[in-house]
């Protein structure tokens, strides 16, 4: 099985129990070994009393991808810690885009990068993410 296949069964199993991701209306635009894009467009539901996209739904989109990128070699792998800074507001009718990317993989550990941008580009929110490989893969090889 090649990386890139790998990285598309991984995706699939996991979305099939994510739940989470699917309630939230989070779909899945691309995943590769080390790498997911995933994307929300923002709705009245995900808003706080200030009228923009609630910072747990930022968050959790970025999860989300962190999520995607960290599984994709079907090793079953969990956040250890995330810290997330948010640069600028989402509004209803944003489509907001999650971009995770491997920066370090070693051993049971991983760094992650992520990085949410809304329709024209502009930079939402940039999240750390650090993974922690736990027993157990997604599928049997």
């Amino acid at each position: 099985m090649t990386p890139e296949d790998r990285a598309q069964k991984s995706s699939q199993v996991l979305w099939e129990g994510d739940t989470a991701s699917k309630w939230l209306g989070i779909t899945i635009e691309e995943v590769r070994e080390g790498r997911s894009v995933l994307s929300l467009t923002v709705q009245s539901h995900h808003c706080n009393g200030h009228g923009i996209c609630h910072g747990g739904i930022t968050f959790s989109l970025a999860d989300s991808a962190f999520a995607f990128a960290c599984n994709s070699r079907n090793q079953a792998t969990v956040a250890q810690h995330n810290a997330i800074t948010f640069v600028a507001p989402g509004h209803v009718g944003d489509t907001l885009t999650a971009t995770a990317r491997e920066v370090s993989l070693t051993g049971r550990s991983g760094i992650y990068d992520i990085r949410v941008t809304n329709q024209d580009g502009k930079t939402i929110a940039e999240m750390r993410g650090m993974s922690r490989a736990i027993k157990g893969q997604l599928f049997t090889e």
